[in-house]
């Protein structure tokens, strides 16, 4: 198999990419930039502009979201076949968090332009990986959304637990 014919074959088993046509599949390993992080390097960081997203080929990423309090705090790990940087392709608003190589990683980039070009080469493609975009976004959300819930309840039953006098 060549080198492209197992890059097809990676994308194939991605969920960004799924129901999408072989032909489909073959036109984005042949057009899309691929990048090498070392450990230590950054993707982007919280607070840049962008018209990017990244599909993680081979290896790990750590998301991390600067807190008031100007700590970075790791919120996510992210290992082969996730994507991130999707955010900023749809609302163009700068990042939200910092994503940086924990080990070796391989990137595909896909800009705001590679988008466009699939939408005016074959709109039904382009539907389905944004529907898939917007799938694993309702995703994040709900696991947000239970995190959140889970940390209020917390918090509620330490304030309003009675106490005992003394402790």
């Amino acid at each position: 198999m060549s080198h492209n014919a197992d890059l097809i074959a990676q994308l194939r088993e991605i969920g960004l990419f799924g129901g999408l046509g072989d032909h489909v599949l073959h036109g984005l390993a042949d057009s899309l930039e691929l990048l090498e992080l070392q450990p230590g390097a950054v993707a982007f960081r919280e607070g840049d502009s962008g018209r990017e997203m990244f599909v993680l080929l081979a290896g790990e990423m750590e998301v991390l979201k600067r807190s008031k309090r100007d700590v970075d705090a790791r919120i996510a790990v992210l290992g082969p076949s996730d994507w991130f940087g999707e955010m900023s392709i749809l609302d163009v608003m700068p990042r939200s968090a910092t994503v940086r190589a924990i080990a070796p990683s391989r990137l595909m980039r896909i800009t705001a332009h590679d988008l466009d070009a699939l939408y005016r080469r074959d709109l039904k493609s382009y539907t389905l990986l944004v529907l898939n975009i917007a799938r694993e976004m309702s995703r994040r959300l709900r696991v947000a959304d239970s995190l959140l819930a889970e940390l209020v309840a917390n918090m509620l039953d330490e304030y309003t637990r009675p106490r005992r006098p003394g402790i």
